[in-house]
């Protein structure tokens, strides 16, 4: 099998006359250059140069063999050069998992930026919860998923914070806790309230903060969409934990700041998986949509 190193040291020779001049258009040293023509000449059983005094001229398996190596450098270029705008070009299919409500109130621009910056990328999005979009980068069903991120630290997969969700209690505009002037988590824990299902992040932090006190919430419906959430908080079925982008007229706002704790959304990825043009381009508009 020829080496590419020996065929272009061959090529600088052939074009200089010279063994010192070829090393230093190379950047090597004189006996590298010797060494690689000596080893040409052996891979091929062929005498390439005759050395006159200090003329280096080609013999007649030289002369031929030129052109050939010449064309040989000309592909290996060509393959660079296709390689590297092949890296440059954002395409393929990209697929992404994120759930219902940070796909609502957070991508849209982001998505529609990317399909004008990239049309030639093909978007898969998987609508679902943050936890099954979680499990989907980690079987490697998807590349990224946006998501609001756990505060269990996996070590397969890369968490990047992009935006600030802060989670407020609220409750309807006539329900009882609105008439106390002071509410301690232990006021709270009598009334009934409604939640997201056991296995969300946001649940798991609302049982954390009551768990410190040894309290229990007593959770009277259970549902993962945030607008159905603020929906039953609206009608008086109890208090529950919201977003501040859900929080409206219907909704009051209680000041507690134990309950009042703060989500971190982001993109997750998978640590061993490479990452495409497409999903680095991706993050990129993210961290841009954050600031």
């Amino acid at each position: 099998m020829l080496d590419i190193a020996e065929l272009i040291t061959f090529i600088k020779v052939a074009e200089t006359h010279s063994f010192s001049d070829a090393a230093t258009r190379l950047f090597v040293t004189q006996p590298a250059v010797s060494k690689r023509i000596a080893a040409l000449e052996s891979n091929l059983g062929v005498k390439l140069f005759d050395r006159i005094g200090r003329q280096v001229q080609l013999t007649e398996a030289g002369i031929r063999l030129l052109p050939k190596a010449k064309k040989m450098a000309e592909d290996l270029e060509d393959i660079k050069r296709s390689m590297t705008l092949q890296m440059q070009d954002v395409s393929g299919e990209l697929r992404l998992s994120t759930s219902h409500h940070v796909g609502l109130h957070r991508l849209p621009d982001s998505l529609k930026r990317f399909q004008q910056d990239y049309p030639s990328a093909q978007l898969e999005i998987e609508f679902t919860q943050s936890e099954e979009a979680y499990q989907d980068v980690l079987k490697g069903h998807a590349e990224l998923a946006v998501i609001t991120l756990s505060n269990k630290e996996n070590s397969l997969l890369e968490s990047i914070p992009i935006w600030s969700d802060p989670l407020t209690c609220v409750v309807s505009k006539d329900h009882p806790l609105t008439l106390l002037d002071q509410i301690s988590l232990v006021d709270l824990a009598e009334y009934p309230c409604v939640l997201p299902n056991k296995n969300t992040f946001t649940r798991q932090i609302a049982e954390q903060v009551f768990g410190k006190q040894g309290l229990k919430p007593q959770v009277r419906m259970n549902t993962n969409n945030l607008e159905t959430l603020a929906m039953l908080v609206s009608i008086g079925w109890g208090w529950s934990l919201l977003p501040s982008t859900l929080v409206d007229d219907r909704l009051t706002v209680l000041n507690f700041p134990e309950l009042n704790v703060e989500r971190k959304l982001g993109v997750l990825h998978h640590k061993q998986k490479t990452l495409s043009r497409a999903a680095n381009a991706f993050i990129t508009l993210l961290k841009q949509a954050s600031h």
